[in-house]
């Protein structure tokens, strides 16, 4: 049955679910809230009746979570006031959905996002390039990539931070900055779009009414780190504003990490008439940071952190001894490049002088106009300008990428053949133009470049619209379907060069050749889920899904070899996924949530290093499958203890592909059907048991341990070479109190120690290429030892023990 069809029949049989349970039903959707009760319902008139809003109009951000320890009943799954005052992004009934809310994490460093979002299901991690680069994964969604999100679409108060290439990247992610945090599970393409394929992430800042007044704070600890943060924030009448900054400086624990990154964040928002609200929106991050070379594994077995990886020797014994411990690149001597006579240097990271140095600016604006109490318009407009200068390697990119990116939507609650429901319509357009340039990095210097390898000038646009039914089918049960319909359009061409290495002429072109594409994709994503409350204190869901990311113009410029080159032939990845889970609430103390997911793919694009120093290039796998269990658990059993805990298992195979290796003289083909698809780890948990005062003199006292595990898993599409498992183990003490002193208002201090053991453990591990030797006459691909020892470019370290603490001042 083909997945087209499949989705079909999915939808057919939950339709007919619901019409044969007329009496059955549900709330408002997998929504779990980490450290909270679901949103609270409210009653409502009859479900023939077109809804009469007796909400109050919201006249504020609703940037902050409603929860009720006694939700109503009365009100169908995603149908009380509250929630209808909402986006239709928030909270979506029916999507696999977690909300973690920014007050559970604010007493512990937050030096990455990885402290909020590793309490969400399913969500795994793996350091990036930089200082707060960290790869998101949803179900290994972005597992295969070695820097920067994809295959998730990010906003922040609604306003998309990921660029029209599909790349997002969390260098402007400050975590002090946010009140919460929104994941959704599973391929959202029919609310999100292209390369929503792996769900979606809002991030929502703290409004000027939370904060009110001045929030100060800083952070410091092991290695150099210290973070400088504030945010100010005030609502007077019909305007709330809120602006955020920080300052964040640290050495680094690996050799070559220095890195400083300053961070603007502000929101504004004017009720300017009853039925008009305007929303502005400021990003600034300017990011300078060191970086090392990634390592192999057996280089990281013998010297994780690259102590003394200064210079390479060039020759002889000295060479094969350093190259055992540290990483290394090789590079043009002169900076040239030619097709004969080539000198190469092998240089390291701290020679070369690699780095990022990145600015991102972010400027949007939204209206929302009521036409009624039950129709409202939103129009946003966002521009979005990200600029880099990035020696990372043996080549350095150069880039300036504007962006604009455009929305407009209606909403409209009324009734759907006699049932109450909610609809909702929209369009949307972005758009990036931009010229790149690929240089070679010289071997010595601050990332200094020599001569220019390649050009790139691309144009990318995406334009689609999306349409959305929520119908209330009884006061248990609500059905959703959705369908969005996308076409995107690539038009690029890309320059090469080579130069003369000698003679007269040394240092001019010796040929160029140009690569181009013009390519258009269309895409379609639907989607079709029921949410059935089977008891009032069991919400279930029934979902059907699908997702879809087209290439990009950097991944069709880069060939096998990790150089620039013609890469044209690959093609969008869609998957079509169903989702099966339940929220059971038995006490207001305790919260348990199960899903389940099994998810089709067609051309997944994997992206693997080809060496140190090289560019990663990607590739379609034709069949794939994806499935797993997500859990979580939200326990207080006494006053003051709290158990938090989540768990994902991921099983990811390959369905249909045969790879295609060899040597010089002769190619191998070999087919990975069944396999295990490189980069996910199949067992995910993080555990936490806490303790705070509740009363007494010594109230706002508290400490908690943590513990965080992730299992081995294959690098490679041979599942040759695995990543050994971890377990880590932290521990918290913190204050947190009300003072009445002067015109401070609240004090707070903690101290914790990350990695108590001092464990090794692997941070990200880049998936590398298959190697193959010829053994009589046969193309025989490479076991474990060659692989750990000659594979390159793949591995950092994750941080010794650590010990970082903090102390916040609220005004």
């Amino acid at each position: 049955m083909s997945r087209h069809h499949l989705m079909g029949a999915a939808s057919i049989q939950a339709l007919a679910l619901l019409v044969a349970s007329s009496a059955v039903a549900q709330q408002s959707l997998p929504t779990i809230e980490v450290g909270g009760a679901r949103a609270s319902a409210a009653r409502r008139g009859p479900a023939t009746a077109a809804r009469v809003n007796s909400a109050p109009r919201v006249t504020t951000p609703a940037g902050s979570l409603s929860t009720s320890a006694n939700p109503d009943l009365a009100a169908a799954p995603g149908f009380s006031p509250e929630k209808l005052n909402l986006p239709v992004y928030r909270q979506p009934t029916g999507q696999t959905f977690t909300t973690v809310r920014g007050t559970d994490f604010k007493n512990q460093p937050l030096v990455t996002v990885r402290e909020m979002l590793q309490y969400s299901p399913g969500v795994s991690f793996k350091q990036g390039n930089g200082l707060r680069d960290v790869v998101i994964s949803i179900r290994g969604s972005s597992a295969r990539n070695g820097f920067g999100v994809r295959n998730i679409v990010m906003l922040e108060d609604g306003f998309s931070v990921t660029q029209p290439d599909g790349l997002s990247r969390t260098d402007l992610t400050d975590p002090h900055a946010y009140a919460g945090v929104d994941v959704y599970r599973g391929p959202s393409s029919a609310l999100f779009g292209n390369y929503a394929n792996g769900g979606a992430i809002n991030w929502r800042t703290r409004t000027g009414a939370e904060i009110d007044g001045v929030d100060y704070g800083v952070e410091t600890g092991s290695y150099g780190y210290l973070n400088n943060f504030v945010a100010v924030g005030k609502k007077r009448d019909n305007f709330d504003i809120a602006v955020f900054a920080s300052d964040v400086r640290q050495q680094g624990f690996t050799l070559h990490t220095r890195g400083d990154t300053q961070t603007v964040n502000a929101t504004a928002r004017w009720q300017v008439t009853p039925d008009d609200l305007l929303t502005f929106k400021f990003i600034h991050n300017q990011l300078y940071s060191d970086l090392s070379g990634r390592l192999s594994l057996n280089q990281y077995y013998l010297n994780p952190y690259q102590y003394g990886c200064y210079a390479a020797p060039q020759a002889g014994a000295a060479t094969t001894f350093f190259t055992n411990l540290c990483a290394t690149a090789q590079v043009p001597i002169d900076g040239l490049n030619a097709r004969t006579g080539q000198i190469n240097y092998r240089t390291t990271a701290w020679l070369a002088g690699f780095n990022r140095n990145d600015r991102r600016d972010i400027v949007g604006l939204r209206w929302e106009h009521d036409f009624d109490v039950n129709t409202k318009w939103r129009t946003q407009v966002i521009y979005d300008d990200k600029n880099i200068i990035q020696p990372t390697g043996a080549q350095a990119a150069l880039q300036d990428e504007p962006s604009v990116n455009a929305t407009t939507d209606v909403t409209k609650v009324g009734s759907l053949l006699g049932y109450e429901a909610r609809h909702f319509a929209g369009l949307y357009f972005n758009r990036t133009r931009y010229t790149s340039y690929t240089n070679n990095t010289l071997p010595v210097g601050v990332g200094a470049t020599g001569a220019l390898q390649a050009q790139q000038n691309a144009m990318m646009q995406n334009l689609g619209g999306r349409g959305r039914e929520e119908v209330a089918l009884s006061k248990d049960v609500t059905m959703v379907l959705g369908l969005a319909a996308e076409m995107t359009k690539i038009a690029a061409l890309q320059q090469q060069y080579t130069y003369f290495q000698r003679g007269v002429q040394i240092g001019q072109i010796s040929s160029y050749q140009d690569v181009g594409v013009n390519k258009t994709y269309w895409n379609f994503g639907p989607e079709a889920s029921v949410t059935w409350r089977a008891m009032p204190d069991l919400l279930t869901h029934f979902r059907a899904s699908s997702g879809y990311g087209t290439p990009n113009p950097g991944q069709l410029f880069v060939n096998q070899q990790g150089r620039p080159g013609a890469n044209t032939d690959l093609k969008t990845q869609r998957n079509t996924g169903i989702d099966m889970g339940f929220d059971w609430k038995p006490h207001e103390t305790v919260l348990l949530s199960l899903t389940g997911f099994y998810e089709w793919y067609q051309n997944e694009q994997l992206t693997q290093s080809p060496g140190v120093g090289l560019l990663n290039y990607t590739f379609n796998a034709p069949g794939s499958v994806h499935r797993g269990v997500e859990a979580l658990l939200d326990w207080r059993p006494l006053e003051g203890v709290r158990v938090m805990a989540n768990y994902t298992y991921n099983n990811q195979i390959f369905t249909e592909f045969v790879e295609q290796i060899g040597t010089a003289a002769r190619t191998g083909y070999f087919d990975r059907a069944g396999y295990k698809i490189p980069g996910v780890a199949p067992h995910n948990a993080t555990g936490r048991l806490a303790y705070d005062v509740p009363f007494g003199d010594f109230r706002g006292l508290g400490a908690f341990v943590e513990y965080t595990y992730q299992s081995s898993y294959y690098i490679d599409n041979g599942n040759v070479l695995t990543i050994p498992s971890y377990g880590l183990v932290s521990a918290n003490v913190h204050l947190d109190r009300d003072v009445d002193f002067l015109w401070l208002k609240h004090f707070s201090a903690y101290f914790e120690v990350r990695n108590i053991f001092d464990r090794n453990w692997i941070a990200s591990a880049n998936n590398i290429q298959n190697q193959a030797g010829l053994v009589n006459g046969q193309v025989v691909q490479a076991g474990y030892t060659t692989l750990a020892q000659n594979a390159t470019g793949s591995i950092y370290a994750g941080n010794p023990r650590l010990f970082q603490g903090g102390v916040r001042f609220k005004f």
